[in-house]
């Protein structure tokens, strides 16, 4: 095939295959060339549904981007891909840690310590569940398919957890008759002074042709590092963000014969980072208001964007294993699959809690070694999560089609913290008597003056069935229903000077029933009119104890009644449009939801504990994506949604001030009101065999509040209260807590071969924006202020080969 027949047969998959936001441009990479005859690759096939079908056919709202479309974008994590996708945000929260909203339906920052709390958007890995909240999955895009990102409730297949929508990674499986294979090379430059970079392939090997093959893709990546380090002695410790990613997937496929097919898999990664994208504003020991003259003390310190101080290094560390086995057997009239999945996590979040632990030792009195003490939180989440899912699928052409299934699945989960302080039993017994590290202790071991154990057992069942029928040629109608059993039981054990010595059990139970209706009547062969009513569902759960020692008495009085939260239930309404014709693509959709009990997330003041609890709330809006050719060679699109997100009611505190933000019309955390992505790209042939290629990515993310409470008294002043290293007691800082909108622009340009090289040249973040992506807060500001901010500007070069 001559490459420019194979530029053409590639943009008719994107632009005429019904994909919503399609190759938005320019970053890491240009266009895969994908083979095969033009009008094999028209259509984007999707499985929504559970059952293959185009994105055209789905009767709601879905985005699909292929494989061409994620190597176009560059998009290396699902941060990256929700700029470009109407409705998808991801709140940044730093590396491997992030929270995922659909539609504007959030609930505010989930902070590391609140592994009860579950997710509103379900993630997906083909087949396998594999969502967790605040740790959704920061999987390697290599080798995908495509993402199917699915708008509103997917209850009634999906089950709890995707109550704002789901996610789902398809990748590539094993081709029983082919050998092809990619390898991918990058090095790029971040910030002008630390190299990054990567190297990825895949091979796909016919074992027995027609019969057996095994797909392998590996992957290993460096990060270059942005953000710098005030040390304790002056010095400057550059880059200290840094990290890895390195994985990789094999995939077996056996078909003994043509109606059965056996895919056992295996799938393993393991992430790194030094340390965490944080700008700080303040910390207790780098502060603009501390005296050089005074014992703890030191120069004044204003940081610069993208600085933050340190005494103790920071990791994280994130190692993923995944087996999975996928059955399905087609006999005639039905179709059979069995999906078997168990995962293992092991994640370390390791922070410089010096500031957390010092700024509480200055209330306690200590001396300022005692102060200065190094302080480190140490926060491991252990987790096996073991799936089983059966289902059984019409399989003729008839109007009426169906399908049936049940689900199990068994959830443990074991939180740990610890605060390694060496040094502060002595300061302990010396300034509260001799004795007392012993004392509160409770059984956990010196020198920590915080741990606690968090065992959790999830264990679900459901039954779900859905089933359309052709009332007429061109309508159709869907209803769908599923029943679900969950029982949570935890155990809650805490010890250590700033715990409360806890030790209780709890249990949470649910059952209930997800239900959706759809139509959708097509119009013309191009136009398709959609309509929905679906049902979400969120689980509830039992707050930790407050650490009662750490709280002001206002602190204690606001939050010490919030001891469990309920379910979240909502109902999503939804009319949209999908039309294709002349070269143009435009589907558009609008939606109300009307959400009960959403599960409120606050940070307790200086108590340094984090509660939930619930309120009534909506959204609403209208998403847009469109993408057309309007000249041979040029390729346009954009892809945009407005949405209102705001509190149906009012709460108050005792005193009779608004309760962390819950104030009718006050908007939902971490939610742009107005979204969009655009992009151009301009394909030249330059001699028969070569192809060169421009592109431009324009990306605008409105503004955010981090958590619902930051909207009020917004610029908000932050008295610090802690009289060290010459700061008084009246020290203030005043921030606006309304993260700012900003805009990405990213260019590449390069050139392809008709024997599958490919090399692109890309400057991301052209114009070195500074965005805020979350506020970070400790102890209410009394210990630290700061923001997680993006990747600054980005010189790379990507070379690929296909074959």
């Amino acid at each position: 095939m001559g490459v420019r027949k194979v530029v053409s047969s590639w943009k008719n998959n994107v632009f005429f295959g019904g994909a919503s936001i399609v190759a938005l441009l320019a970053t890491s990479s240009g266009a895969y060339a994908q083979t095969g005859p033009a009008d094999d690759t028209r259509t984007i096939i999707v499985t929504a549904t559970k059952r293959a079908s185009t994105v055209q056919d789905v009767p709601f709202s879905i985005n699909a981007q292929t494989e061409a479309d994620i190597q176009r974008s560059g998009a290396v994590t699902i941060e990256d891909l929700s700029r470009n996708v109407a409705g998808l945000t991801v709140q940044n929260l730093g590396p491997g840690q992030s929270q995922v909203a659909v539609r504007g339906v959030s609930a505010g920052q989930i902070i590391r310590d609140q592994p009860g709390v579950k997710e509103q958007v379900g993630v997906y890995l083909d087949e396998s569940v594999i969502s967790l909240s605040l740790f959704t999955p920061d999987l390697d895009l290599f080798d995908l398919s495509r993402v199917e990102t699915l708008r509103g409730p997917q209850g009634t297949l999906f089950g709890s957890g995707s109550v704002g929508g789901t996610i789902r990674y398809i990748t590539n499986q094993p081709d029983l008759d082919t050998v092809e294979g990619l390898v991918e090379g990058n090095v790029n430059l971040v910030d002008g002074d630390d190299f990054g970079g990567h190297l990825k392939g895949a091979i796909n090997v016919p074992l027995v042709e027609g019969v057996a093959a095994v797909r392998v893709v590996g992957y290993h990546t460096e990060y270059g590092g942005f953000i710098n380090a005030l040390r304790e002695d002056g010095d400057i410790d550059e880059d200290v963000n840094d990290g890895r990613r390195t994985g990789g997937r094999i995939a077996l496929t056996v078909q003994p014969t043509p109606d059965i097919s056996i895919t056992p898999r295996v799938v393993y990664q393991e992430i790194r980072s030094n340390g965490f994208n944080r700008q700080e504003v303040y910390n207790l020991y780098a502060n603009r208001f501390t005296d050089p003259t005074v014992p703890g003390g030191r120069e004044p310190v204003v940081f610069d964007e993208r600085q933050q101080f340190l005494l103790l290094n920071e990791d994280f560390a994130d190692d993923t294993l995944i087996l999975d086995n996928v059955l399905e057997w087609n006999f005639g009239a039905a179709a059979l699959t069995s999906v078997t999945s168990y995962i293992d996590r092991d994640i370390l979040v390791s922070r410089d809690a010096s500031a957390l632990t010092g700024s509480v030792s200055v209330d306690l009195g200590f001396p300022t070694a005692g102060v200065m003490l190094p302080s480190n939180l140490v926060d491991t989440t252990d987790l096996q999560t073991f799936t089983q899912e059966i289902r059984l699928a019409s399989q003729t052409t008839g109007p009426f089609q169906w399908l049936i299934g049940g689900f199990y699945s068994d959830v443990e989960r074991l939180y740990s913290q610890r605060l390694p302080t060496p040094g502060y039993d002595a300061f302990t017994d010396a300034v509260l008597g001799a004795g007392t590290s012993a004392a509160v202790a409770n059984g956990f071991g010196p020198d920590s003056p915080y741990n606690a154990d968090l065992p959790y057992d999830i264990k679900q069942k459901a039954l779900f069935g859905e089933a359309s029928y052709d009332l007429t040629d061109r309508l159709t109608a869907t209803a769908g229903l599923r029943y679900y059993d969950f029982k949570e039981e935890r155990r809650f054990t805490s010890g250590g000077l700033f715990a409360n010595g806890d030790d209780q059990i709890d249990e949470t139970k649910s059952d209930g029933f997800s239900p959706r209706l759809l139509l959708s009547y097509e119009a013309s062969d191009n136009v398709t009119f959609n309509a929905q009513a679906s049902k979400g569902f969120r689980l509830g759960g039992v707050n930790d104890p407050l650490n009662e020692t750490l709280c002001s008495a206002d602190d204690e009085a606001t939050y010490g009644g919030f001891d469990r939260y309920d379910d979240e239930t909502l109902w999503n309404y939804e009319a949209g449009v999908k039309s294709q014709f002349a070269g143009i693509t435009f589907n558009a959709a609008a939606f109300y939801t009307d959400i009960k009990n959403l599960q409120v997330t606050a940070d307790a003041g200086s108590c340094s504990s984090r509660v939930v609890f619930n309120a009534d709330a909506h959204t609403m809006g209208v998403e847009v994506e469109l993408s057309a050719r309007p000249a041979e060679g040029l390729d346009l699109s954009v892809a945009g949604s407005l949405i209102e997100a705001e509190f149906d009611e009012t709460q108050l505190k005792a005193n009779g001030d608004i309760l962390e933000g819950i104030r009718e019309g006050n908007r939902l955390p971490s939610v742009p009101n107005f979204q969009v992505a655009a992009s151009a790209y301009y394909t030249v042939p330059v001699s028969s065999t070569m192809d060169a290629f421009a592109g431009i990515t324009f990306q605008h993310v409105g503004s955010r509040f981090t958590q619902p409470g930051d909207q009020e008294n917004n610029p908000r002043t932050f008295v610090h209260g802690l009289p060290f290293g010459g700061a008084p007691a009246t020290a203030a800082t005043t921030l606006d807590l309304k993260l700012p909108d900003y805009q990405l622009v990213n260019i590449s340009a390069g050139v392809e071969m008709a024997n599958g090289l490919e090399i692109v040249a890309y400057i991301n973040n052209l114009f070195d924006e500074n965005t805020l992506l979350s506020f970070d807060r400790e102890r209410g500001g009394r210990a630290r202020l700061g923001f997680s901010t993006n990747q600054p500007r980005t010189f790379g070069l990507t070379v690929r080969k296909g074959f």
